[in-house]
């Protein structure tokens, strides 16, 4: 990620401090704009096209799901990664069903937050340890209640060879201009490709997606 812009939304000026510290080491050539308050946040989104966007959830006059929302709207490309201190399904599905690309707690370790942040250009979402577990057992709990659903329906028969090449580009976190670029399908096309997959895997997500496109044995975990 090289001058890139990154959304930082975190109301505690110390917390605020170090994850802006950890983002400049982790993209040291990208411009971060900070916000304490979910409108400054919708203000700045209204303005500036976003690569990549770190949330807090409980802010003074709201919850951060509101912002990925609003990105998800009107800047569909920007990843939306929640850094909270929620570790509760109330919190996690709900901004995961907004939009939500990753979702990171920040009691972890620091330095396993920078790494996660890393990954994201392999097309990981970062996802705490007890995070991804919580999502896992999630879908698995979904598979035993909805037959339909389970694995033993071949990928191939839930989607198309084209929709399946999508899901494969978006679980790897390419933007829908560079998946039409390499698809040579205009943005707009991919976008629909994208609604179809997401309705058809009954997901709202790139991290649900990803998650998806790991049980098809699309890639690896």
């Amino acid at each position: 990620m090289i001058n890139h812009h990154i959304l930082l939304l975190e109301d505690l000026p110390e917390i605020r401090a170090w994850m802006k510290a950890l983002v400049t080491r982790v993209f040291p050539s990208s411009r971060i704009h900070e916000a304490a308050r979910v409108q400054d946040a919708l203000e700045l989104v209204a303005s500036i096209k976003f690569d990549l966007a770190l949330l807090d959830l409980g802010l003074p006059d709201g919850s951060g799901v509101e912002v990925v929302e609003a990105l998800r709207d009107k800047q569909p490309d920007t990843q939306s990664v929640v850094v909270t201190i929620h570790d509760d399904d109330e919190h996690l599905f709900p901004a995961l069903q907004a939009g939500a690309f990753g979702y990171l707690l920040k009691e972890q370790p620091r330095e396993l937050i920078a790494e996660q942040l890393k990954r994201m250009s392999a097309g990981e979402p970062p996802l705490s340890p007890s995070i991804a577990r919580r999502v896992i057992a999630h879908f698995a709990a979904q598979a035993t209640v909805k037959p339909p659903r389970s694995s033993s329906i071949p990928p191939r028969a839930v989607l198309s060879e084209r929709e399946t090449e999508v899901l494969l580009r978006v679980a790897k976190g390419f933007t829908l201009p560079e998946i039409g670029d390499q698809m040579n399908l205009s943005r707009h096309t991919i976008a629909d490709y994208v609604k179809q997959v997401y309705r058809k895997l009954n997901v709202n997500s790139r991290a649900e997606a990803a998650l998806e496109a790991q049980r098809m044995g699309l890639i690896r975990s």
